[in-house]
């Protein structure tokens, strides 16, 4: 079983998102200016009460005289994101759905129509006759796919890429709230958003109150990978997650996001948890969970020999609304005895 070409596809498309951050610094999106970041300038009685307002966003600054009508969403932590704050009747279009959407959306989730399984074509995009298009991983904007944020402002068209691929040092819970607040502004919907943010603090507070006073716990993160461990580093969203949750990366050291790491160091650092990182077209967890219980150079390792994996959806450990919702089922994975 191989469990690691789908994770090397998945890095390219994460060190992707530097490149597109830095080509793109001078492009100004839509109708941009030259105003401030943020700055909300008087409303004009073509302009809606609170607009224009001007974004800064992985180097493309975009200006939104209204807020956007027709939107386009690639990959799901995005639409996730847009539901969340009752954005429903401005979506025209989702794709690559990779994981279980939350109960609570699926519902409004599925009646919006999915392009396509993976990234959709410039072409279909164009199809649904967005005003803006929102991308989760750097790939949305894929310039050699003929996706590149240039094309889709060249048809008229703005873009919107979340923070986590603007090639920033480390992602931190602080990200998915200042994700959260940018697309409440750019939506016209700020009220929303602080209400959501609030909502999102108040269960990584609970979750991370219960188990304050309990000894870190060392956790792996197994995403994929046989021949070598595809693993979570210290520069992505996943070791804030399990720090707050009680836990410790054992390869928080890894300045990465995602990076691959021997066998034999997952040995030697002696996890006590595995967290299992679940996604379409990588394994399932039950694949997972054979192949390490299967490695005899894994067996005592503490987390194999006791048999304690945490699964969490892909989609939960990236900037959006699920990562309040990872850090409290990591909180319980690792410290089930604070939560009985």
């Amino acid at each position: 079983m191989s469990l690691f070409p789908h994770a090397r596809r998945r890095l390219a498309v994460r060190g992707a998102a530097t490149a597109v951050a830095v080509s793109l610094a001078l492009l100004t999106a839509g109708c941009g200016s030259s105003g401030e970041a943020g700055a909300k300038p008087a409303a004009t009685a073509s302009s809606p009460e609170g607009f224009p307002v001007t974004v800064d966003n992985c180097g493309v600054r975009t200006t939104f005289d209204r807020p956007p009508s027709r939107v386009v969403t690639i990959h799901q932590h995005p639409a996730e994101l847009m539901l969340a704050l009752g954005l429903k009747d401005r979506m025209v279009g989702t794709a690559f759905p990779d994981s279980a959407v939350l109960p609570e959306l699926r519902k409004d989730f599925d009646a919006i129509p999915e392009l396509a399984e993976r990234e959709p074509s410039f072409e279909k995009i164009l199809d649904a006759e967005p005003d803006l298009v929102y991308g989760g991983y750097g790939s949305a904007f894929d310039e050699k796919a003929g996706r590149s944020r240039e094309a889709f402002a060249d048809a008229g068209i703005d873009t919107h890429l979340n923070r986590e691929y603007c090639g920033k040092d480390k992602v931190t819970m602080a990200d998915t709230y200042a994700e959260v607040r940018t697309i409440g502004k750019i939506f016209g919907v700020p009220d929303r958003a602080e209400k959501l943010v609030a909502d999102l603090e108040d269960r990584v507070g609970k979750a991370a109150s219960a188990v304050s006073d309990e000894e870190k716990v060392p956790v792996f993160v197994y995403d994929s990978g046989d021949k070598s461990a595809f693993t979570a580093g210290g520069k992505g969203l996943g070791t804030d997650l399990i720090r707050r949750a009680g836990g410790e990366n054992v390869f928080g050291d890894l300045d990465e996001v995602f990076g691959d790491v021997s066998w034999e160091q997952v040995v030697e650092r002696r996890p006590e948890v595995i967290a299992i990182y679940d996604y379409a077209g990588s394994g399932s967890v039950e694949q997972k969970k054979k192949f390490l219980l299967s490695r005899p150079a894994l067996a005592d390792v503490p987390a194999v020999k006791n048999k304690r994996f945490v699964v969490l959806p892909l989609t939960a450990t990236l900037v959006g609304i699920r990562s309040a919702y990872a850090v409290d089922d990591l909180a319980r994975g690792l410290h089930p005895e604070s939560f009985r």
